[in-house]
């Protein structure tokens, strides 16, 4: 009886040289925490190969969770048999049947790493292809160009492997590797995707959100909620999120500062704030929505103008995409339908009729000096709620 395991492969990670083992041990702290709560599974590591052993009618949902851990390139649903050729055969046929059920044109690819094994790959997926044929009729046949199926086998010291589905894996570096970093989380459909891009190269997030109330009410608070749920599931952690009050701080730009600079001074304030919360929560980074030319506040001038308030480094992994792309990440993470239900956040609340696309360092520091900076964040991070999401 054959043994059912998912291969999972890891990409980039095999090419971390001495660092390697470190990565790996993350990536699998990071897969016992998606499977966590799941019965009968076991995970162990063979040389280049990360396998999970599991069985039973939760076969799927180990599959799907393993697809949203960041660090897995691919992964294969595997049957491990005994090396002998009636056992591989008997496993090779399993799958085709149920990958082609109806019939359809196969062919068998098998690599050999054990040596010792008395026959070379070509002679095993030979003998292979001989015994399905002895047991299927002509719906099914071979063809070595253009394949339905390819059934793999892999002839390795431990046993012999068959499989025939690559599912592909979210790829990049395991969350928690790369450090961690604070997101600044609108609500809108670009930084739910920044955050995601963030996990992707193994960065940790929490999230800063700016409410308005009574400017922006519950139901804009509760869709930043449901984000991040949704980027918990992704992160294989709970996700901290900052709420920010920022009523008081919006009234008074817009009582003392000019109407068109004042997207640019609420950027500057938020950057203000988020650097502080960052540093109080062992953040190395900011990261934003942002992508160059898409809104006025996201010209290169506007971003080095918003940018001088903080020395902490600003990360914007959107900056070359433009909105299709983000959206088409958007709806592929889950994040699409969320973002899009109709609630404003406060700087579309407060968005200036013309705002200024090029401001300069010298205006928006001299519009700040009507502002008392240091009384209004005090009051903003006193009143900042901070509460945590699951998946």
């Amino acid at each position: 009886m054959a043994n059912r395991l998912i291969l999972i492969r890891y990409g980039e990670l095999g090419l971390k040289g001495k660092n390697k083992h470190q990565f790996i041990r993350c990536l699998v702290h990071n897969i016992r925490a998606a499977l966590s709560g799941l019965p009968d599974w076991n995970i162990y590591t063979t040389w280049g190969r990360l396998w999970v052993e599991t069985a039973g009618e939760r076969y799927p949902e180990v599959v799907a969770r393993l697809q949203q851990v960041f660090g897995i390139f691919s992964l294969s649903p595997v049957l491990q048999a005994e090396k002998d050729l009636e056992a591989v055969g008997e496993a090779a046929l399993a799958i085709l049947l149920k990958a082609l059920p109806e019939g359809g044109a196969f062919k068998v690819e098998t690599r050999r790493t054990d040596k010792n094994f008395p026959l070379i790959s070509p002679e095993i997926s030979k003998a292979t292809a001989a015994y399905i044929f002895d047991r299927v009729d002509g719906r099914w046949d071979a063809d070595m160009h253009h394949p339905q199926l390819t059934l793999n086998i892999e002839v390795r010291d431990e046993g012999a492997f068959v499989y025939g589905e690559t599912l592909p894996g979210p790829g990049g570096l395991p969350v928690g590797s790369g450090g961690r970093a604070l997101l600044l989380l609108s609500g809108g459909i670009d930084s739910p995707v920044a955050g995601w891009m963030a996990m992707k190269r193994g960065v940790a997030i929490e999230a800063i959100h700016f409410h308005s109330y009574p400017f922006t009410g519950e139901k804009a608070k509760e869709k930043v909620f449901e984000l991040c749920r949704q980027l918990a599931r992704w992160q294989g952690a709970p996700i901290r999120l900052h709420v920010a009050f920022f009523t008081d701080i919006q009234k008074a730009i817009y009582a003392s500062c000019r109407e068109e600079y004042g997207i640019t001074l609420m950027r500057r304030m938020m950057f203000r704030l988020a650097e502080r919360v960052a540093a109080d929560r062992g953040s190395l980074a900011l990261y934003t929505g942002e992508s160059v030319g898409q809104v006025a506040s996201q010209t290169l001038e506007s971003m080095a103008v918003i940018n001088q308030v903080v020395d902490i480094p600003v990360l914007r992994p959107l900056v070359g995409l433009d909105k299709a792309e983000i959206m088409k990440i958007a709806q592929r993470i889950g994040t699409y339908e969320t973002s899009i239900l109709p609630y404003e956040d406060c700087c579309t609340v407060f968005l200036p009729k013309y705002p200024k696309i090029r401001p300069t360092r010298q205006e928006a520091e001299a519009l700040e000096q009507a502002l008392d900076i240091e009384a209004l964040l005090t009051g903003a991070l006193e009143k900042t709620e901070t509460l945590v999401f699951k998946a």
